[in-house]
């Protein structure tokens, strides 16, 4: 059963907390997923072995959260991050980031570096509403988001991504890779080769850009954006227990 978190803007999020040592890790999910996917089940076993303390959790206007998806911006789920992390843990923290949850992890490390003790993301979008949404719109897409308010875009997963004008405004004021990003922890960016949403470019460049004493790229080839089967997961644990023990050094 989850429990719920009533949030300072009025929204409702679900989680699952696993008691556990320090530091806190923190799955944050990808667009339109929830904390039910199969990477944040996978995490919580391991939590639950190791002894580790554990959250996951589903923002506003996905999975068990209250709100639409489509209300929703990056924004509004780095509120929801925010508050996950302030009323539902303690001391420091290793945030896990999977595709938009990358973006929210490196936003979790702007807005409190105190509290982060590492990082690991899987195939981060970092900057995807305006690097990807709205660099690749044709001008009959930016004519419509702006007269209707939304564009409808296909998606490989599940039905259409509705892209609003809201989300592409507020992630221009949400955007990483155009100002300092300084992660000074243990950080391990994963990223598969097959990955169609999320390119190795895009991977390429977060690492570039970043500042950091321990940071690394690891490219997994034929993995796709879904990064979930046994070898991907395997690194994934891999890389969060690596993370922990050089952040606690």
């Amino acid at each position: 059963m989850s429990a719920y978190l009533d949030t300072p803007q009025g929204r409702r999020l679900a989680y699952h907390k696993t008691e556990g040592d320090g530091p806190c890790v923190i799955f944050c999910g990808g667009l339109k997923s929830d904390m039910e996917g199969t990477k944040a089940v996978h995490l919580e076993a391991w939590a639950k072995r190791t002894g580790r303390a554990f959250l996951r959790f589903d923002y506003s206007g996905h999975g068990e959260s209250s709100g639409q998806f489509t209300d929703g911006c990056i924004g509004d789920w780095h509120e929801d991050t925010l508050a996950a992390v302030t009323a539902l843990t303690e001391g420091p923290v290793v945030p896990v980031g999977s595709s938009m949850g990358g973006w929210q992890a490196l936003l979790l490390a702007r807005a409190m570096p105190e509290r982060i003790a590492a990082m690991v993301t899987i195939a981060a979008a970092p900057d995807f509403t305006e690097d990807g949404y709205w660099a690749e719109f044709t001008d009959a897409q930016k004519a419509q988001l702006e007269s209707v308010g939304h564009v409808e875009l296909p998606s490989d997963y599940m039905e259409p991504y509705v892209i609003t004008k809201r989300m592409i405004e507020d992630g221009r004021q949400r955007l990483v890779l155009r100002a300092p990003l300084n992660l000074p922890f243990p950080v391990r960016f994963l990223q598969g080769t097959a990955d169609t949403a999320v390119s190795v470019e895009t991977a390429v460049r977060l690492l570039e850009h970043a500042e950091g004493p321990d940071m690394r790229l690891t490219l997994v080839k034929d993995a796709d954006h879904r990064f979930s089967d046994e070898t991907c997961l395997s690194l994934i644990e891999h890389a969060v227990e690596e993370v922990i023990e050089k952040g606690s050094v």
